[in-house]
């Protein structure tokens, strides 16, 4: 349920940010895979959570290293930050244990993208989710509207910029695979065409379908991403959100589409949300009072 309301609230939050400067929309309509999609096969059934992408994309963005909080360690970052693109997490149960890799998703329809105000992120060639500074203005809309929590701010810098996984797209240009693909000793990374990589995934199930959940992860969840997953525990307890076909953009799109079509000033709207926040806000003091009351 917190996961639905949080969607929900980034849903919401996208269309507010588009709707305040966009010109009046068509009705929502779900957008379509690229013909030229690329993207990664992640299976976390072979991922040894040996972080050689970890490091291999840090050397290929030029990030800076993060150690986490393990002194020491050159860098080992705890999750995506502003230093970390890329990133392994660990599930445990038991005495059973999955490593999964999480990076942006480069969704087909991207809720970023569509918050982004001057079109500081874009879904560019071969579909992959770029990002030019010069454009940025900082907002961090982008932030609150990816339901994976993608997007990072570099708080700590004069000129701050956001940072997230583009796929190595420069050395795409260089007729080169994304980095953490490369170094991947297992191949529990594969880079290719988005449609070859759900033929694979599909013929894994296939052949072994007591190894796998039988559903490939990003086929069709939050619109469809170009990054997909195979496990053997539920895709939720690696801490990918559960989500509906419809992507928070194509959301964000109707309720803009409403909006426009009735009218509606955003103005109006802000409005609403204050009062709305407003009672929330009064309704949780007199509720402390209350308590603080029967405590005494």
């Amino acid at each position: 349920m917190g996961i639905k309301r949080r969607t929900a609230l980034k849903g919401l939050l996208v269309a507010g940010a588009t709707a305040a400067g966009a010109t009046p929309a068509r009705a929502a309509v779900a957008r379509a895979v690229p013909a030229d999609a690329v993207g990664l096969l992640i299976d976390t059934t072979r991922c040894i959570g040996c972080k050689a992408c970890v490091s291999a994309c840090r050397e290929a963005s030029g990030l800076e290293p993060d150690p986490g909080f393990e002194p020491g360690l050159y860098h080992a970052p705890l999750d995506l930050s502003a230093r970390a693109k890329t990133v392994i997490k660990l599930y445990e149960e038991g005495d059973d244990y999955t490593f999964v890799k999480m990076q942006c998703m480069h969704c087909v329809d991207p809720a970023c993208v569509g918050a982004c105000m001057l079109g500081a992120l874009k879904k560019r060639e071969f579909g992959i989710v770029t990002y030019e500074d010069s454009l940025c203005v900082g907002c961090r809309y982008c932030q609150m509207g990816c339901p994976y929590n993608v997007p990072k701010f570099e708080w700590a810098k004069v000129s701050p910029r956001i940072v997230k996984c583009e796929l190595c797209n420069d050395r795409l240009k260089e007729g080169k695979i994304p980095a953490c693909a490369e170094v991947c000793p297992r191949g529990a990374v594969v880079y290719g065409k988005r449609a070859d990589l759900l033929n694979d995934a599909r013929m894994r199930i296939a052949s072994q379908p007591g190894k796998y959940v039988p559903k490939i992860y990003g086929e069709n969840d939050g619109g469809g991403t170009q990054v997909l997953y195979l496990s053997n525990v539920p895709f939720e307890k690696l801490g990918l959100p559960t989500l509906g076909e419809e992507s928070v953009a194509t959301r964000a799109r109707t309720v803009q589409h409403v909006v426009h079509k009735y009218f509606i000033p955003p103005t109006i709207l802000y409005g609403v949300l204050a009062v709305v926040t407003f009672r929330n806000r009064t309704h949780a003091a007199q509720e402390d009072t209350h308590e603080q009351g029967s405590a005494s």
